[in-house]
């Protein structure tokens, strides 16, 4: 998919004045992602407003709107050692698995800073969906490199290499 298949559609930075509508479309996103890993225990799903519209300061965050409606978004930020982290990847619902993940995947890795080592980013362990999406698109298990505690302990690491 590039936005021209989707009529309307731009692909814009986020700015605070879309976080109540992120916050929208990442509940709606992870409700689906908690029932597969069998948690409620999730940021996307507990954040306040606030919080989503400090993350969006925070993160380099990007939007996609076909018209007025906020139907997916992706954000970035630099980590220890060269990492590039990609998080809160999301579609609208009735528009997954039509190649808006990958676009804005490939969005995100386009935009780290040119001394990026690898790409990081974490899914549900039961996400077989997101994990399918991360490996077609060259990312690979890897330990936590951390220890895992809270919806950590459910997660799959994934990385790539810039």
């Amino acid at each position: 998919m590039d936005l021209e298949t989707l009529p309307g559609a731009t692909l814009l930075p986020a700015t605070p004045d879309d976080a109540a509508e992120l916050m929208v479309l990442q509940r709606c996103c992870w409700v689906q992602e908690a029932l597969l890993n069998n948690t409620l225990e999730h940021p996307a799903l507990t954040e306040d407003l606030a919080e989503v519209r400090e993350a969006i300061t925070t993160w380099r965050s990007w939007v996609v709107r076909q018209g007025h409606r906020l139907v997916g978004a992706v954000r970035g930020r630099t980590v220890e050692d060269g990492g590039w982290e990609i998080g809160r990847l999301m579609v609208a619902p009735d528009l997954a698995g039509h190649g808006l993940g990958r676009l804005l995947l490939a969005h995100a890795e386009r935009h780290a800073p040119p001394e990026t080592k690898q790409f990081v980013l974490f899914t549900g362990a039961s996400s077989e969906r997101n994990i399918a999406l991360y490996e077609r698109a060259g990312y690979r298990r890897a330990p936590l490199p951390f220890e895992a505690t809270g919806v950590y302990q459910l997660a799959v690491y994934l990385v790539k290499a810039a």
